[in-house]
């Protein structure tokens, strides 16, 4: 019988494998583009999966017309706010003004005392303008303490100037920025702590005989030149790494006022969604009560553009 081989695992491209030093990840805002001026980003929390019941009405499918169940992932969207507008020169902060008024903020996050009182229409020499908005976590039962991160607008300078008027010192809630289609989703994995190479990577068990341990890496690496590849399968950080799910296909978004899907003791590990939702086909990363941003789609497939699904309920 001829030996069985297979590639090896854990990709190459995220390196090192360390735990992330954000929750929210930063994004290369410049790649990302809409043809309305818009936010591109939003602020969720991952509440958990469940089993859905939508009408495929997607073209050519061999169940259109009939009622299917699909896996999706519930996430709670309380609204966020501004807190402060920056004006990029060249991809470089020239100004920021901060703007947020809220009297809470001061408690729970560190302001600086001196802010520039200046008029959004003063600023002139600039040539994108992104805003630091923060989440109202408080809205939720998960915490008190806001998620603050930078989330770009589209559309040409003068109409991303008057879309951040128009919300300056208002709540913004989901339905103002994403309304159906398809979103990415960033954000942490589940954290798995210190891990061997074999669930780490992936590598085959030794024979049960073999000397210094079964679950390790046969050879780290020759004896001349006395050195370890970083490329050797190693005991290390599992977990708790930056990730991006693309195409993420959005099937409902609600208010829980309106239509209320609690289950009657709360989401298990989560608790009950207080403000509004928006629930997603497919699974995301991360463990319940995760902060993820949202943000419009980076490249889009025509197979995922095409698919039609109406939600009906949950089960």
């Amino acid at each position: 019988m001829g030996r069985r081989s297979k590639p090896r695992h854990g990709s190459m491209q995220y390196w090192p494998r360390k735990r992330a030093s954000k929750i929210l990840p930063r994004v290369n805002w410049v790649q990302i583009s809409e043809d309305k001026p818009g936010f591109l980003g939003f602020i969720a929390y991952k509440v958990g999966m469940r089993s859905a019941i939508v009408k495929d009405n997607t073209p050519d499918s061999m169940t259109k017309g009939k009622k299917i169940i699909v896996p999706v992932t519930i996430l709670e969207v309380p609204p966020i706010k501004i807190l402060s507008v920056r004006f990029y020169k060249n991809n470089k902060v020239a100004e920021e003004v901060f703007v947020g008024d809220d009297k809470e903020l001061k408690n729970k996050l560190k302001l600086p005392k001196k802010k520039q009182e200046k008029n959004l229409d003063e600023i002139k020499n600039y040539d994108q303008i992104r805003v630091i908005v923060y989440s109202l976590a408080e809205k939720t039962q998960i915490k008190k303490t806001p998620d603050i991160t930078e989330i770009a607008i589209s559309g040409k300078p003068e109409d991303q100037l008057n879309l951040v008027k128009g919300f300056m010192n208002k709540e913004i809630p989901i339905k103002e920025i994403f309304k159906e289609g398809l979103v990415d989703v960033r954000g942490l994995t589940k954290g798995k702590g210190l891990q061997g190479p074999v669930k780490r990577f992936g590598i085959t068990l030794r024979q049960h005989k073999s000397e210094k341990g079964v679950r390790k890496v046969g050879s780290i690496g020759p004896w001349h030149p006395a050195h370890v590849s970083f490329r050797v399968p190693m005991a290390g950080q599992l977990g708790y790494f930056t990730r991006l799910c693309f195409n993420n296909k959005i099937l409902s978004i609600g208010k829980i006022s309106e239509k209320n899907i609690n289950p009657e003791f709360g989401f298990e590990h989560f608790g009950k969604i207080k403000t509004d939702y928006l629930i997603l086909r497919g699974s995301v990363q991360g463990p319940a009560k995760r902060q993820l941003l949202l943000t419009s789609s980076l490249r889009p497939t025509k197979k995922q553009l095409k698919k039609n699904l109406d939600f009906i309920s949950l089960i």
